[in-house]
């Protein structure tokens, strides 16, 4: 339920928040909690909880995308290396082990460095974080679809591969793909305070 709510006042934003995030009021500067400011107000006189909502509709913007672009390119590279094995599988692996290898944080941090600071890119980089999590994730559920007879008979009419893939295999691994995509959602939400802390992701006066 707190979650929920959390989404709904970020999606909300605009009628759920009291003030504008940006509204400077110099009278008003760290003031503490009141019925006015029920969260405060900051150095210049903005109000806390304005600002603490519109700033979760950031999280949740970057959370939402980074955790696709990890769903879609790990899933992607899962089931490829899994369908047609050998020196594809072997090759996609090993790169996914190499960025597996790395700290989130600081790969996170070494992408925003390449790419450059700025919203946009802070999903990305925390996207390319989550592809090798999904790419395993993907290939050990294809893997055991693979075995099942279905497959073998859509083998045995003649279907193609791309139709194989997107009709007998995608279908019948989503249920895992859903419970790591919950997971991750909660994950990225964390990766994107830290980038934000460090100043790589929103800038000032967005709210972070």
């Amino acid at each position: 339920m707190l979650v929920a709510a959390v989404i709904v006042a970020a999606l909300f934003a605009e009628y759920v928040a009291p003030y504008s995030p940006y509204d400077l009021d110099i009278g008003s500067m760290l003031q503490g909690p009141s019925a006015t400011h029920w969260l405060g107000t900051d150095e210049l006189g903005r109000d806390e909880l304005s600002r603490a909502i519109f700033a979760a509709r950031i999280s949740v913007e970057v959370a939402l995308v980074a955790v696709g672009v990890g769903l879609v390119g790990g899933t992607l590279i899962g089931i490829v290396a899994a369908y047609f094995g050998g020196v594809i599988d072997l090759g996609l692996m090993r790169l996914m082990e190499l960025l597996f290898s790395f700290p989130a944080i600081l790969l996170a941090v070494v992408l925003m460095a390449s790419l450059g600071t700025s919203m946009l890119n802070a999903m990305i980089a925390i996207g390319i974080i989550f592809i090798p999590g999904f790419s395993r994730l993907a290939r050990a559920a294809t893997q055991g679809v693979l075995r099942q007879q279905y497959v073998e008979a859509a083998r045995t009419v003649g279907m193609s591969d791309g139709r194989i893939l997107l009709r007998e295999i995608l279908p019948n691994i989503v249920t895992p793909l859903l419970v790591e995509t919950a997971v991750a959602f909660a994950y990225a939400v964390l990766l994107e305070s830290a980038l934000s802390f460090l100043s790589l992701d929103a800038q000032p006066p967005e709210p972070s």
